[in-house]
């Protein structure tokens, strides 16, 4: 037992060494800046349908579309990838080893999961020519195999209210410049943190929209018992060009999307890692 126990615990130490080597923690600052390549283009692609020229999802599938049909986009795609499996394996050292309160850790792993199903829709493009279904397809499709378990409707409106919720937060993230906490702001001038401030504000509480939008249609979902009902990202952020304030609402929560993603790249310089 004290010989498992024993590897096991350098086991853990030569993780906890890996991540924290500075090869590590530059990898995973090239994957902040890749996030906010794909929060880019999905903004684009957003801009696009409120403009009537959206050809694609406003996904990450529509945006890894986008990437490949760019000069060296194998190339670009190899390197979003890379900078994918460094996010993901840095949340997942977070959440295993990272000391974390549970609700940080939960948060972890849900970031972990994101991560790694970018990374397998970047690589399904690579390898086999093709991103898969869109977020409104696998949305869909989940939610009408969880509507078939016990209880599945229940448990389809428990997970939409966690999605309200988790916009909500958000919001409140932007608001409170919660997010700041998470940043080198010492290192800041204090116009640069100015400036930083309030693209996390925006872009925070932009993402906080369209979450929330999101767990709107899961609940409806369930309420109506018509998994069709369910919406991902393209299908959300298309809804809002359906409200009384027509395509200038979707520009504006596409705008707060290309927003964060210019916060991402600061966050790839000043995030604590």
């Amino acid at each position: 037992m004290n010989s498992v126990t024993s590897a096991g615990n350098q086991a853990r130490g030569a993780a906890r060494q890996a991540t924290n080597s500075r090869t590590f923690e530059r990898l995973t600052r090239f994957g902040m800046a890749c996030r906010g390549v794909l929060y880019a283009l999905i903004g684009i692609l957003a801009l696009q349908i409120a403009f009537g020229g959206g050809g694609k999802e406003a996904d990450k599938t529509g945006a890894v579309r986008t990437v490949a049909e760019q000069p060296f986009g194998t190339v670009l795609l190899w390197l979003l990838a890379i900078g994918f499996v460094a996010l993901a394996l840095w949340q997942a050292s977070e959440a295993l080893m990272g000391g974390l309160k549970a609700k940080d850790r939960v948060e972890a792993v849900a970031h972990t999961v994101v991560y790694a199903l970018a990374v397998g829709t970047i690589l399904g493009f690579l390898l086999h020519g093709t991103t898969g279904s869109s977020t409104d397809e696998q949305s869909k499709d989940l939610t009408a195999t969880v509507m078939d378990w016990p209880g599945g409707r229940l448990i389809v409106g428990a997970v939409g209210l966690g999605v309200i919720a988790l916009g909500l937060y958000w919001i409140y993230e932007g608001v409170t410049k919660k997010f700041c906490h998470n940043l080198r702001t010492g290192e800041m001038s204090p116009k640069t943190r100015g400036v930083v401030e309030k693209l996390g504000m925006v872009g925070y509480s932009a993402r906080g929209v369209i979450a929330a939008a999101a767990g709107v249609f899961l609940m409806q979902s369930a309420i109506t018992y018509d998994p069709k009902e369910a919406k991902g990202i393209d299908s959300t952020l298309r809804s809002f060009a359906d409200t009384p304030l027509g395509p200038w609402l979707l520009v504006v929560v596409a705008l707060g999307l290309v927003v964060f993603a210019v916060y991402c790249f600061c966050e790839s310089r000043w995030r604590r890692t």
